[in-house]
């Protein structure tokens, strides 16, 4: 993507995914909610309340998804795209019209992507992840194809990018529905006695989801406002290097969430801790194994991206401690999640979001850390649960055992 657009184009571009990305969170928390409702409804044999949840769930994100598109697509003919992306090198129109283009895939896949929750509440998280690799990998093939065919344009990245998450999507959606008939959701299965449950269960996800949309997805807006969108593409290249161990670390995760389920279900905590003490294992040695990286990581941004690209040294050391206490924090906070003792964690995911903004400003502007005051902060505002978390958890198995 970088030697598609160059620099400063491909800054523009991880910075547009990030504000159309934001609406991805604005589900009202029903995703999480289906989540959970699917694996309580499956433990007790409930077979019909489950697809009547899902059901529900896909006509609530459909209108959801309409609503806000018919919204974004309105509002960006008053908005001033050229000042957002703080870049003058790109014209308005490209810039709107690749704003609009990109939102009615994200809208459209934002819908299609409910599916996920299906795989995770059927316990079958690991398509989940083919679904990622899947998209993933036809973005990778379609970006190629435009290098070696096409000449520099945002607008048709915003078309191959968006092809690819409809298309893994639309391949999840028709095994699942084909192979699993009894879940497949239908306009009949709506219930609007159903629409309270998912609100009432995911109003607390969507707190914690606003939030950490809040401290994520600010980051690029910051650096592109206050350094440039040219510094939004040095931050990007490492973010993505060091994703390797979160995207690996969330591979162990996925299924955990619906086992805790199970096991709290049942009362079987002596697992319950012995899980988690495996975690924690887990998480260690990604640590070290991010710890490893930030040494190696100039050279392997040397040879992925080339010679042009300037990274400050200081910029892994930041992001090997991003890692670490993000890690950590969600060892414990897939257990809260999936037991839905989450009234602490909306606390501290609010207190976080917060002070995450000022503290970047702070770093960047005032104490001159550049890109690592923006992780910086990131990383500090995450270890609020990262300390209070641990405690919550051994509370609840404590009380229990």
């Amino acid at each position: 993507m970088i030697k598609y657009l160059g620099v400063e184009q491909f800054g523009v571009w991880s910075t547009m995914l990030t504000l159309v990305n934001w609406v991805m969170l604005f589900d009202l928390g029903i995703g999480n909610g289906l989540k959970n409702k699917i694996l309580e409804g499956l433990a007790k044999n409930e077979g019909k309340e489950v697809v009547s949840y899902i059901s529900t769930a896909y006509v609530l994100i459909g209108l959801v998804s309409f609503v806000f598109f018919a919204f974004f697509a309105f509002a960006s003919f008053h908005i001033s795209w050229r000042e957002v992306f703080n870049s003058a090198s790109m014209s308005e129109g490209e810039l709107r019209y690749s704003v609009i283009i990109l939102s009615f895939f994200v809208f459209f896949n934002f819908w299609m992507s409910l599916v996920n929750q299906v795989y995770h509440g059927l316990q079958m998280s690991s398509f989940v992840a083919l679904g990622q690799f899947l998209s993933n990998g036809l973005a990778l093939l379609f970006v190629a194809l435009l290098y070696r065919f096409c000449g520099a344009s945002l607008i048709k990245m915003v078309l191959v990018y968006g092809s690819a998450l409809v298309i893994s999507n639309g391949a999840l959606s028709f095994f699942i529905f084909k192979s699993n008939a009894e879940v497949r959701p239908s306009i009949a299965g709506f219930d609007t006695r159903k629409i309270s449950p998912l609100l009432s269960l995911g109003g607390k996800f969507f707190v914690i989801q606003i939030s950490m949309l809040l401290i994520f997805m600010t980051d690029k807006i910051i650096i592109t406002q206050l350094l440039g969108p040219k510094q939004v593409t040095p931050y990007d290249v490492v973010f993505k290097l060091f994703s390797v161990f979160t995207i690996f670390h969330s591979l162990i995760l996925l299924p955990i969430w619906s086992a805790y389920s199970n096991a709290y279900a049942q009362g079987d905590f002596v697992w319950i801790r012995d899980a988690l003490k495996k975690q924690i294992k887990i998480a260690f040695f990604i640590f070290l194994g991010a710890g490893f990286m930030a040494f190696i990581g100039p050279f392997i941004v040397r040879v992925w991206v080339g010679k042009n690209l300037e990274v400050s040294n200081s910029l892994y050391l930041f992001f090997w401690g991003f890692v670490g206490v993000s890690v950590w924090s969600n060892v414990f906070a897939y257990f809260v999640n999936a037991v839905n003792e989450i009234n602490l964690q909306i606390v501290t995911s609010v207190v976080a979001a917060i002070i995450n903004v000022p503290m970047s400003i702070y770093f960047v502007s005032y104490l001159g850390l550049g890109l690592g005051g923006v992780v910086l902060a990131t990383t500090l505002s995450l270890s609020i649960f990262g300390l209070v978390g641990p405690v919550q958890v051994l509370n609840i198995i404590r009380h229990r055992l």
